[in-house]
């Protein structure tokens, strides 16, 4: 038996972070999913242990400033893509700024020197995965997720599907149509 499930990657890993944090006895604060603001000196060994305790589900302590501001700003485009208001939703840059408090410039530059490529593709790339995902589920027309994915039209969709996976939307979903039935 399959089951589907459906959960929010954010309050997930706040709910973790709440439930080892408050284990492990530390006064704490979770500004959000990427960021833990602990209220006191940690020892060496506290900081081990609590490595250790995150470890065991895949959250690591990231030192590098930057870095952790790329991870945070992959988050904040997540959830900026996740919002599913089209109309009125806000331009990325303007977002992103109002989010992390930097200006978007910053942003931007720090981005593209820790991953070399700009914010601009990464939503790209993010954006034809959750075509992807739709176009598996196949509950929303090409249209549908063309507009829900804020593109100015199919055609527009179709190109930047096309250039990054080497398959039309349409080609897409055949194939994975046909190995879902082939794994029945």
């Amino acid at each position: 038996m399959t089951l589907n499930i459906a959960y929010e990657y954010d309050k997930v890993v706040k709910q973790i972070l709440h439930e080892k944090l408050t284990e492990l006895g530390l006064d704490f604060h979770l500004p959000n999913s990427s960021e833990i603001s602990i209220n006191s000196h940690l020892d060496k060994q506290q900081e081990d242990k609590l490595k250790k305790t995150l470890s065991k589900y895949a959250i690591e302590i990231i030192e590098n400033p930057k870095v952790a501001l790329v991870n945070t700003i992959k988050s904040s485009i997540n959830q900026w893509i996740a919002m599913d208001a089209v109309n009125g939703k806000e331009n990325i840059s303007d977002y992103l700024s109002k989010q992390l408090n930097y200006s978007y410039s910053h942003l931007s530059q720090t981005f593209s020197e820790v991953t070399h490529t700009s914010i601009e593709s990464f939503i790209i790339l993010k954006k034809i995965d959750l075509a992807k995902n739709l176009l598996i589920e196949n509950t929303l027309t090409l249209t549908e997720i063309a507009y829900r994915l804020d593109y100015s039209g199919v055609a527009h969709l179709s190109r930047q599907f096309k250039k990054s996976t080497g398959l039309t939307p349409s080609s897409f979903q055949a194939i994975m149509a046909k190995r879902q039935k082939q794994s029945q």
